[in-house]
């Protein structure tokens, strides 16, 4: 889960990370109201969306006068921000963040992720900030340092003034980054947060240090613990399908291509995308019903995959494992049935009930297209798609 950079920085001043001062905002009567409380003499609006690059779309804007966060605010609501993380449709602007101004000596970035691999908490840092991590990674990896910290022994004082030391921090003001590595620290494990990310995190003239940008993820299992972060979803900004498919206990996922697949598991979702892929088509979706699919579920996915207007072809690929195929054919039936299916529907089936869950979509007398071997159900559904252009 998601949220806005002014959700973030809240929770983040919560915990004693401190950031510059401002106001969420809907309107632009709310944005020069917001600015004229702030005082001062310049102002930061900043488009909310969960996209990062909003400054290279436009959505940032540093303005100097009340009437220039009016007009300014006017602008950027209601825009289409296009930015390297939305895709070409780019995301419809709703909300706005407007922040007072800051007096920027040096711009750093820090940020905090799981690391699986040595099944610690990583905090990474750079003297880099303000650009995307990926590029400093990619030009610079030595200017990236890490932080490995076993969560049974939390983050060493020592160790974060080291790393405050290695990214270029002036020597006044290592405490302060300590501080502040620390208070990120406690953010990330006390919500449950899969990423932290300040881009920048800046050094100001008189030597604090302040999160000048943030962004947070969270882990979807653990927010059964987390109601005040689930309160702040906001749907404007998710896949409306991807909603649907939550609310039945569906992982969905939207893609931009036209063959729909439904699939029980994980990994056999990612196969099914990858194969449909070397025979030259495009998966629409990701979209795994589960070990537990009913037919009321299977029923849900296909309106699901309907929804979407540049679907030429369904895939169902089963293993029936914990699944069993009759349970899936009966539901692939009923969903056909219901939703008055007018694409082409190809059905691979393995595994336990696999004769009778076969021998249930020949009797349907529905124009299903089956296919034993999976490398072939994927060939005839891009071929199925290829005859519907």
């Amino acid at each position: 889960m998601k949220i806005h950079e002014y959700q973030a920085k809240e929770i983040l001043r919560a915990h004693g990370v401190k950031t510059p001062r401002g106001i969420p905002c809907f309107s632009d009567e709310d944005a020069e109201a917001a600015a004229k409380l702030l005082g001062g003499k310049v102002w930061v609006v900043k488009a909310q969306i969960h996209a990062g690059g909003r400054g290279k779309g436009g959505g940032v804007k540093v303005v100097q006068s009340i009437e220039e966060v009016k007009s300014t605010a006017s602008t950027i609501l209601g825009m289409q921000l296009v930015t390297p993380q939305t895709g070409p449709g780019g995301q419809l602007v709703k909300r706005l963040l407007v922040e007072e101004g800051a007096q920027i000596q040096k711009e750093l970035y820090v940020g905090m992720v799981v690391d699986r691999e040595s099944q610690t908490l990583c905090l990474m840092a750079s003297s880099e900030g303000g650009m995307d991590i990926e590029e400093v990674a990619s030009i610079s990896p030595e200017k990236i340092h890490k932080l490995f910290i076993d969560p049974r022994l939390g983050l060493n004082r020592d160790s974060a003034i080291e790393l405050s030391d290695k990214i270029g921090l002036p020597e006044e003001s290592l405490t302060k980054g300590a501080d502040l590595f620390e208070s990120l620290y406690q953010t990330f494990v006390t919500t449950d947060a899969s990423l932290v990310e300040i881009n920048p995190m800046i050094v100001t003239r008189d030597g604090d240090v302040l999160a000048l940008d943030a962004k947070m993820n969270f882990d979807t299992n653990a927010l059964f613990r987390q109601s005040k972060i689930v309160s702040m979803r906001d749907l404007d900004e998710e896949d409306p399908a991807e909603i649907e498919a939550s609310k039945s206990d569906l992982s969905y996922i939207s893609l931009d291509g036209d063959i729909g697949c439904l699939v029980n598991g994980a990994g056999l979702a990612m196969a099914t995308m990858d194969v449909i892929k070397l025979f030259g088509g495009e998966p629409a979706n990701f979209l795994d019903v589960g070990g537990g699919a009913t037919t009321e579920k299977v029923t849900e996915a296909f309106k699901i995959m309907l929804s979407n207007p540049n679907l030429k072809a369904i895939f169902v690929n089963i293993f029936g494992g914990i699944m069993r195929c009759d349970v899936i054919a009966t539901g692939v039936v009923e969903a056909a049935k219901q939703v008055d299916l007018k694409v082409p529907l190809v059905v691979r089936m393995k595994g336990t009930n696999e004769d009778l869950g076969k021998t249930i979509l020949i009797e349907s007398g529905l124009p299903i297209i089956s296919s034993d071997n999976m490398a072939d159900a994927a060939q005839r559904v891009v071929e199925a798609t290829r005859g519907s252009r």
